[in-house]
């Protein structure tokens, strides 16, 4: 379907039926005769810290608009937080919210017959909902985040942030620190509004719409209390109307070449893993027939990890944004980016990044280069093997060099909060693999983040001796030998529903393999005895959910 042509609210008698309730917002004549209508899908609210300032970039993107010949019309689209949810069922619904932000924003334009759109989003699954409304839409478009929070106190050798306080319990438990120290931490980790100060999924996934070319070179970095983010709101709202103008369109935009920009720019920095997820969905929407999982693959074994924040250093957002952000570290990388691809701003990647201006000094603690990276692989990394058939994922640019291969004894757990009982509990030892089942895209249901798993091995001074292994996800945040997304899920009789306590389970990283001490017969026989454990889907929207979401390495997209 074809993106409505400009001017159609123009003054003809055919059009005075839709012109007159415009007219009851106010809208003159003159902002509807022959002017680009640009939508802004806002998904400001008071409950999620990353989007309490897109109330006040939202005016500064109609500015932008008006200033360029453009007219501006808002709605609003919801926005949950991971940290808010993450507690009882919360995190059941965050996943799922992606694919209800993707089709409410599809909804809303098709129904309003808008010439273009600005996404205006901050967090983990807004970010990639709104590239997948525009990838599907195929109407000019523009990402812009409300960028990054400012890191907290110092706390345990660098600025604290949201996922501090997990850690901190985990320090509480081992008797590291007192309560009254975890209490101030609670109102000193989090000082203002912005995404969390981590390289969490909210802002790889603003790194991402950088590297696809869907927001405005520079722009995913500069933190939400910057002055510079306003005025980027500003420029963006005048971009806009330049792509409605010109008929540049999101698919023109998000093509194979992007893609792979992206993967690589996720695999330089070690972004989060939730990435591969939602790149795999939104490439899926853009309709190009690629297998982002090989993309992935290739990726981790060539592009070297040449930058390094929270969590794999004590570097913030901030710290990154000034370091040169995405600009650098895409110039730096070279011949792994593809600078011929066409961007949001009408012009090339290469022309894009040739013209920067960077207003900060270069810091190679945070950004270096592929001649002296700080691995020679990337920071995601795809494994296969008799536990995961179908791939799973991890992340070696958040974890030491020497816990690439890890071998040690499974503790089984079917869901999250059994495991985390006994996390804290001390029933885990140096040299266990906790092992979190049936909590895959079907089986949790939603794919909830194990994060507080590994937060609290961290606090308990295991987060160097254990893994955790799951058909659920991961933070950004989480560091440590882990590894999600396994596939197929245990819901759905993936091999990882079979696996007892006791079983030696084998990560190794280099080989591209995660394994354990069984053989085929084995694994049939214990299939012979295993069935898909009863479990209670509430009503309502995970019910319809579990019946069409397909697997974490399809992208967990509803079909």
């Amino acid at each position: 379907m074809k993106y409505r042509s400009q001017g159609t609210l123009k003054k003809t008698p055919e059009n005075a039926a839709v012109r007159c309730c415009f007219k009851a917002l106010g809208y003159s004549d003159y902002e509807l005769d022959d002017k680009p209508v640009i939508g802004i899908a806002n998904s400001w609210n008071t409950i999620v810290p990353g989007h309490s300032n897109l109330r006040d970039l939202a005016e500064h993107v109609k500015k932008g608009i008006y200033s360029n010949g453009g007219t501006a019309v808002e709605f609003g689209v919801i926005a949950g937080c991971d940290g808010v949810a993450d507690w009882d069922s919360g995190m059941h619904f965050v996943l799922p919210s992606r694919e209800v932000i993707c089709d409410s924003v599809e909804l809303q334009v098709r129904m309003s017959h808008l010439d273009a759109i600005v996404l205006l989003g901050s967090c983990d699954k807004i970010v990639p909902g709104m590239l997948m409304a525009a990838a599907r839409l195929n109407i000019p478009a523009i990402l812009l985040n409300g960028g990054p929070m400012l890191g907290g106190v110092e706390f345990d050798g660098r600025q604290s942030d949201q996922t501090t306080p997990d850690e901190a319990v985990g320090m509480l438990a081992a008797g590291r620190i007192c309560e009254d120290d975890l209490m101030d931490l609670e109102e000193t980790a989090v000082p203002g509004c912005g995404s969390c100060a981590y390289l969490g999924t909210a802002n790889s996934m603003g790194c991402v719409a950088e590297a696809l070319g869907m927001s405005l070179t520079g722009s995913a970095l500069i933190p939400a209390v910057y002055a510079e983010r306003l005025r980027m709101g500003f420029e963006t709202g005048r971009k806009i109307c330049d792509l409605a103008r010109e008929g540049i369109t999101a698919r023109k935009i998000i093509t194979e070449a992007s893609v792979r920009n992206a993967v690589n720019v996720v695999n330089a920095i070690s972004a989060s893993t939730n990435t591969v997820l939602h790149i795999a969905a939104i490439a899926h929407e853009a309709g190009l027939d690629m297998d982002v999982m090989s993309v992935f693959r290739e990726s981790g074994k060539t592009v070297p990890h040449i930058a390094k924040v929270n969590p794999a250093a004590k570097w913030t957002m901030e710290d990154f944004y000034k370091a040169g952000g995405v600009p650098r570290v895409m110039s730096n990388l070279g011949e792994y980016i593809d600078g011929n691809v066409i961007t949001c701003t009408g012009r090339t990647m290469k022309e894009n990044l040739t013209g920067y201006r960077y207003k900060y000094p270069v810091n190679d603690d945070i950004i270096r280069t592929p001649e002296e990276p700080f691995s020679e692989f990337g920071g995601i990394a795809v494994l296969e093997g008799n536990i995961a058939p179908d791939t799973a994922i991890t992340k070696p640019g958040a974890y030491a060099r020497e816990l690439r291969h890890f071998i040690g004894r499974a503790r089984v757990f079917d869901g999250e909060d059994s495991a985390n009982e006994a996390i804290l509990a001390g029933e885990i030892k140096a040299g266990d693999v906790v092992v979190i089942r049936y909590e895959g895209p079907k089986g949790g249901p939603g794919m909830r983040e194990m994060y507080h798993a590994m937060k609290y091995l961290y606090g308990l001074g295991l987060g160097e001796s254990t893994a955790v292994i799951t058909d659920g996800r991961f933070s950004g945040t989480n560091n440590g030998c882990f590894v999600g997304h396994i596939s197929p899920e245990a819901a759905e009789g993936g091999p990882i529903a079979i696996l007892k306590d006791g079983d030696m389970i084998e990560i190794d990283v280099d080989a591209g393999k995660i394994s354990a001490d069984l053989t085929d017969d084995e694994i049939k026989i214990r299939f012979e005895e295993w069935k898909v454990p009863d479990r209670e889907v509430p009503e309502g929207y995970l019910r319809r959910y579990v019946k069409l979401v397909t697997s974490a390495n399809k992208g967990a997209i509803v079909k």
